[in-house]
């Protein structure tokens, strides 16, 4: 590329970016981190390639350096991730993002990069399972302690608090039982503290909440939910301050957790209609809520968006909808929630969500079966609790299914 074509790229580049400063969410969306090439491509390339070329000698050894901007190796540079990484950054309103290969990723990674031995972490007790394995059997290995606490009860994080504590988390809502953690509250308590607030934002997604907005310092997401919303990739993200992202960019480009390009091209198209979804999820979700309550069966239904939850004010406080997951349990035990998931005929048994299919699954033998039976019950993880990820098919459908499940109770 010549010198004059390269100074006009930059210079629409500028504008482009100048013209998206204020824009709004759907807008960032859909246009959010895109950098045409000089192609001139309408959506975004996926670039599959594993390494750059450079112009000299002396430019590999000043990228290598980071002296000089651009690309170095798709492990942690590639444009296709950088745009993704860009736009969601912009969605969640902070500084920087780092884009890995799955949730969990995005969760080891910030505690990698943040955490050393003999630090302290403070975490929900409510999240999802394989997060308190990390945290309870790996991250304990590099002596980093956790304490879990219940996510609505502000004096348990106050008083879990220790003068080595860096980091508190907490997913809101909760999986699976939608608790509410008041995210204003846990942000103060951390700063207080000189700690970090890391928000699980999987749930709601930007378009519903904005916990960096209300105080947080980190965000992560398993992107593999509703950010793609098809159930087609597996990835995740951290999203940040620019000084803590550098880190978490650092353990990445060290221990090689990385998002590929073909997978990060499909989030950026999920993110295109990401508020469209997000509210079809969640009005779908409401309404079957409020039907479940009314049934005979169903002894206790778990979702903000009922007025009997204990987070429902919480929740519309810090939310713009109560998101698209709910749970529910059923009278009986284990035996009665197989066979109620067992009698299912439309929606899929799997323990995905996010998806625009509705997906029932049993937590206590699935998604949190790797935590002890006192752990789950700690949890509020009975083993007659079911989980519904709420999709995008007709909402009567998705009724009448379940009252399939029902009839066999």
């Amino acid at each position: 590329m010549d010198a004059d074509l390269e100074q006009q790229q930059a210079e629409l580049l500028e504008a482009r970016e100048r013209a998206l400063k204020d824009a709004k969410l759907d807008t960032l969306a859909v246009r959010g981190g895109q950098v045409r090439t000089h192609e001139g491509e309408h959506a975004e390339p996926i670039f599959t390639t594993s390494s750059y070329l450079f112009e000299s000698a002396a430019q590999a050894a000043a990228r290598f350096a980071g002296d000089d901007i651009g690309n170095v190796y798709s492990r942690y540079t590639n444009p296709t991730v950088r745009t993704f990484e860009d736009r969601i950054a912009a969605l969640e309103g902070g500084e920087q993002a780092v884009a890995t290969s799955s949730g969990m990723a995005a969760i080891l990674s910030t505690c990698m990069a943040l955490l050393k031995s003999g630090d302290h972490v403070v975490c929900s007790r409510s999240v999802f399972g394989t997060t308190v394995v990390l945290f309870n059997k790996f991250m304990q290995k590099f002596g980093v302690e956790t304490t879990f606490v219940e996510p609505t009860q502000f004096e348990c994080w106050q008083s879990a608090i220790k003068s080595t504590t860096r980091l508190l988390f907490l997913e809101t809502p909760s999986n699976p039982l939608a608790e509410i953690a008041d995210i204003p509250a846990l942000a103060a308590l951390a700063h207080q503290h000189s700690a970090l607030l890391v928000v699980d934002n999987c749930f709601c997604t930007p378009a519903l909440q904005q916990p960096l907005a209300l105080g947080a310092d980190i965000v992560v997401h398993s992107a593999t939910k509703y950010l793609d919303g098809q159930g087609r990739c597996v990835g995740g993200v951290v999203i940040g301050p620019k000084q803590q992202m550098e880190e978490v960019l650092g353990f990445l480009r060290s221990a090689g957790p990385t998002l590929s390009p073909f997978n990060a091209w499909v989030f950026l198209k999920g993110l295109e209609t990401l508020r469209l979804r997000m509210e079809a999820h969640s009005a779908n979700a409401l309404q079957l809520a409020q039907w479940l309550d009314q049934q005979k069966g169903i002894k206790q239904v778990f979702y903000a968006g009922l007025p009997h939850h204990p987070g429902h004010q919480l929740a519309k406080d810090q939310q713009t909808a109560f998101g698209g997951v709910l749970a529910f349990e059923v009278t009986g035990e284990q035996s009665s929630a197989w066979r109620f998931i067992d009698a299912t005929r439309l929606v899929s048994i799997t323990a995905n969500l996010g998806d625009a299919k509705t997906t029932i699954v049993h937590p206590a033998s699935t998604t949190h079966s790797r935590l002890t039976p006192e752990e789950r019950n700690e949890a509020g993880i009975s083993d007659s609790l079911i989980r519904v990820a709420v999709g995008l098919e007709d909402v009567e459908d998705i009724k009448a299914d379940l009252q399939r499940g029902l009839s066999a109770l």
